[in-house]
């Protein structure tokens, strides 16, 4: 079969893909064939870590798309990620059932720790995995449509849009904090057992989830990559470089706006709902602005605008950040922001930029 031509240019782009590839094959292997005594063998905390990785690589190209493509720096991408973490943690937490401390089929425990008599009505229907699988496109979709729709059509833009991006997902974080809003609090959703009936901490479910987060990321990619090969992906540049004169020449850029940051905001769910049975927990924490902030470092750093350096950058900050938290947490925050400013400096167009540059120039 034929590969389109927008796929076979894309050097970077067939070099990701090919390496995801060997990643479903070769890390399940390691972690399930090769004995534990082994040297070769992969600790089940190291395919979650890699799963969390390709997760947050999903969110940066979300990021990517809106920020390297049409030029809007959402500072407030957490809160779709952590939206469709939410949607597949209230299906997790339905899954369990009885099995739960207070023992209650009905009500998750944090409901009855909290005197809660019966199921809110916005938590019907998460017992039904399709029903979950929907809601994660749909919420944050939904969230990211209505609040386009209404700053695209104010021609909001620039920081101000930054600043109310920012404000969004803060404002999301403070409301998910009250117990009131029936999503455990400060606790957030956690204890979970299986899902499809498979409990989630048997490693081949960690092998399976490290791999739907791999193919998850490379149809994220491909989408993305083709959107922009588009007329459409066309237009989205000529907006992010002139904006006046793409209204003038009659594209409609408040209805663009808002289709593509509504689809970034789906991808960005998806994303969040791989990453919650990876690592066990969903909270209000993830809707932190600092979080957004370090989706758009990641894309810096790899190269906006590029699509694959949103992913290389995503990938290397986070096993940075893995090991500088571990080696030397009070340096971390310290290191990533050292690094943003030197990539700023020095890297205005990321790593893939640099590297772009280097062979132009070979």
């Amino acid at each position: 079969m034929r590969l389109p031509a927008w796929l076979l240019s894309d050097r970077a782009g067939l070099a990701l893909l090919a390496v995801l590839v060997v990643l479903v094959l070769v890390v399940p292997a390691l972690n399930l064939l090769v004995p534990s005594d082994h040297p070769l063998h992969l600790s089940a905390y190291t395919v979650t870590l890699l799963g969390k990785y390709l997760c947050y690589a999903l969110l940066a190209i979300s990021v990517d798309l809106v920020w390297g493509y049409m030029g809007i720096l959402s500072l407030g991408h957490a809160a779709f990620f952590a939206l469709g973490g939410y949607c597949f943690g209230m299906y997790l937490m339905r899954q369990i059932g009885a099995r739960g401390v207070y023992g209650n089929p009905d009500l998750p425990d944090f409901m009855v720790f909290l005197n809660w008599h019966e199921l809110p009505w916005y938590w019907q229907g998460f017992d039904q995995f399709w029903f979950a699988a929907l809601m994660v496109l749909a919420v944050p979709g939904l969230l990211a449509f209505v609040f386009g729709w209404f700053a695209f059509r104010s021609r909001v833009s620039g920081v101000y849009l930054s600043i109310i991006t920012q404000a969004l997902t803060y404002a999301l974080m403070l409301a998910f904090f009250r117990n009131e809003m029936g999503f455990g609090g400060n606790n957030g959703l956690t204890d979970f057992k299986e899902a499809l009936g498979v409990p989630l901490h048997a490693d081949g479910t960690r092998t399976v989830l490290f791999g739907l987060s791999a193919l998850a990321l490379a149809g994220g990619y491909l989408a993305c990559r083709w959107l922009v090969s588009t007329r459409l992906g066309r237009v989205l540049v000529a907006i992010r470089d002139c904006e006046p004169r793409a209204r003038f020449l009659g594209y409609r850029v408040e209805r663009i706006k808002a289709l593509v940051f509504t689809f970034s905001a789906m991808l960005a769910g998806v994303a969040g709902a791989l990453y919650v049975p990876q690592v066990g927990i969903i909270n209000p924490g993830e809707f932190a602005p600092l979080n957004s902030i370090e989706a758009v470092i990641w894309v810096a750093i790899g190269g906006r605008g590029t699509l694959v350096g949103a992913v290389v950058g995503a990938v290397l900050v986070n096993y940075a950040k893995t090991w500088l938290t571990g080696a030397l947490p009070e340096a971390w925050l310290f290191a990533l922001g050292g690094l943003f400013v030197a990539v700023t400096l020095l890297l205005p167009q990321g790593l893939i930029g640099w590297l772009r540059r280097r062979e132009a120039a070979a």
